[in-house]
């Protein structure tokens, strides 16, 4: 099958959705598909259009489903769109109309699409192919290494980690490494005003990609802030590589981690984040249930997973290409 798989990150972008286009393309041409990713569509012979991103992607679902409109359209919402712009913009909510498919990244988006939609939605967790020496435990250094990996975004709420680490008692051995861009220069020079103020705080910038996963992987905690997540690759790479999670209480979390994950906090609340940062370095027995809560979670993670997701989902377009609206 010829697949076209649409992005609106571009090359070499270290954008979730690029990194998430690029995995899925990998998987794709292990199932012996031929898998062309691009930014747009522009009139190139395809079978079948997977597109990211519900109001980034229309012009290419649209135009594909106008040249083509028996061939099967798989949308992907990934985040901005799932809990934001389906509600609020024309072209994502048509979007969804046209698409034979809708994919998620974890269970609890179904409930925003609209009810005559839902039967379209299939989960494709996301998987990871990090991994680390199972941790016994112990810090292998005096420090206790918190990883925060993403862009210096507002909707990530970036700075508060380091926020809730100024609140940690003199004692606290923590430190937080933040991997991930600045995508504005306020955001740049705040990031180093904090690092200036903040000895807890070190920022690393973009790093490549193998890079920033050797950070997590020697981190003892992931942090993700976010205010707002489709489902958060970085759970899953945190998972698989046996590094636990403390997460802000949003469906996109809540949907990978359970609702009864004892790792949230609420969204920008700093003094809660602080409490649990504190009590993860400090109670062991809290360290261990995050981690063994984590570890329960790693079977859904892995690339041999998400392939077969895939495989059945394109089996089903397959046998009836026709099927959507």
């Amino acid at each position: 099958m010829n697949i076209l798989l649409v992005t609106p990150a571009p090359p070499r972008s270290r954008k979730g959705n690029r990194i998430t286009a690029l995995r899925w393309a990998r998987l794709l041409r292990q199932l012996g598909h031929r898998v062309v990713i691009r930014e747009e569509y522009q009139g190139e012979p395809c079978d079948i259009l997977i597109a990211m991103h519900a109001r980034r992607s229309f012009a290419a679902v649209d135009a594909f489903h106008r040249e083509h409109p028996g061939r099967p359209v798989v949308l992907a919402l990934t985040g901005t769109d799932l809990y934001g712009d389906i509600h609020t913009h024309a072209m994502a909510r048509r979007a969804l109309e046209i698409a034979s498919r809708l994919v998620l990244l974890q269970p609890l988006g179904i409930e925003e699409l609209p009810a005559h939609l839902r039967s379209r939605a299939r989960v494709i967790y996301q998987s990871s192919e990090a991994t680390t020496a199972r941790r016994d435990g112990r810090p292998r250094r005096p420090i206790f290494e918190v990883c925060v990996l993403g862009h210096l975004r507002q909707v990530k709420d970036p700075f508060r980690t380091a926020l809730a680490a100024r609140q940690l008692p003199g004692s606290s051995r923590l430190g937080i490494l933040h991997v991930g861009g600045a995508l504005t220069p306020e955001m740049a020079r705040r990031a180093r005003a904090e690092a200036l103020r903040n000895p807890r705080y070190r920022w690393l910038g973009n790093l490549p990609r193998w890079k920033a996963l050797r950070v997590l992987a020697r981190s003892r905690l992931l942090v993700l802030t976010s205010r707002l997540e489709g489902g958060a690759n970085v759970i899953s790479e945190a998972i698989a590589a046996g590094v636990p999670v403390l997460a802000s209480h949003i469906p996109g979390s809540v949907g990978i981690l359970g609702p009864d994950y004892p790792g949230y906090f609420s969204v920008g609340d700093t003094a809660a984040l602080a409490a649990l940062l504190h009590r993860a370095e400090s109670d062991a027995r809290y360290y261990q249930t995050l981690r063994t809560r984590c570890g329960r979670l790693r079977p859904l993670f892995t690339p041999a997973r998400e392939r077969a997701s895939w495989r059945r989902l394109l089996r089903e377009l397959d046998r009836n290409h026709t099927d959507g609206p």
